[in-house]
């Protein structure tokens, strides 16, 4: 298993770093950063690190661990921050334009919880398998462009 991390800064801004240099990393990794599991590696990092910078206001740190060679195994995106407030899904409205995060997390990821880390805590993710993603990914190519497939809200 491989095990890479990043430094995150209390700006909102480091989100599109934390993405940016998330996509290089799977690129390094043989997982494509435009395919299925990539892009729902990127969205997941994405709402990961927006929680944390948006929620506390302080710095946090970003893992990834991804499979080893043989592409076995779940890859795992975990953010720790300083935080000890546990994360606090929302039902979002219609008109409200955040609060969907921890819900989107819930929908793609295979699993995710968190727990407490020295003074803050941990959120993790999992997504096991490329072959889920695949067959989400062919079925969005035979339902109308830009549908989502029921099964990937599940």
């Amino acid at each position: 298993m491989l095990q890479v991390q990043l430094e995150i800064g209390a700006d909102p801004t480091e989100v599109g770093r934390a993405r940016q240099w998330a996509r290089s990393r799977l690129a390094g990794s043989g997982i494509s950063a435009d395919g299925p599991l990539g892009e729902a590696l990127i969205l997941l990092v994405s709402e990961l690190v927006t929680n944390a910078v948006v929620h506390t206001g302080a710095p946090a740190v970003l893992r990834i661990l991804l499979p080893g060679p043989r592409g076995v195994g779940a890859v795992r995106v975990e953010v720790a921050d300083h935080s000890c407030r546990p994360p606090c899904p929302r039902q979002a409205g219609d008109e409200d334009s955040g609060g969907r995060g921890l819900e989107l997390v819930g929908g793609l990821a295979d699993r995710w919880g968190w727990h407490p880390e020295g003074l803050g805590k941990r959120i993790w993710c999992e997504l096991d398998s490329l072959d889920r993603l695949d067959s989400l990914d062919s079925a969005a190519t035979v339902a109308e462009p830009g549908a989502v497939p029921v099964s990937a809200q599940a």
